[in-house]
């Protein structure tokens, strides 16, 4: 884990949270890392580009009919409440 270069202010109730989550031996620093670490999402661009053309193209097409059968379902139900 790295060393700490700067302080940062944090109230007296996200200390107590760091509190809970600290193992022994390390430091705030050690702590916010862990954790901020277990919680990353990724980068936005993650995982683009893993399906082939073909796979990609067969989703768009599902996903241009369940939205046309959605616009279907909703044009009856307005008919039949009116």
């Amino acid at each position: 884990m790295g060393t700490a270069d700067e302080q940062i202010r944090v109230s007296n109730t996200v200390k107590r949270e760091l509190e809970k989550h600290k193992r022994e031996g390390e430091s705030y620093n050690d702590v916010l890392e862990r954790v901020l670490g277990e919680t990353a999402v990724g980068d936005f661009y993650d995982g683009f580009g893993r399906w082939s053309d073909e796979e990609a193209q067969e989703i768009r097409e599902a996903r241009q009919n369940a939205k046309e059968k959605r616009k279907e379902r909703m044009r009856r139900r307005s008919e039949n409440s009116a």
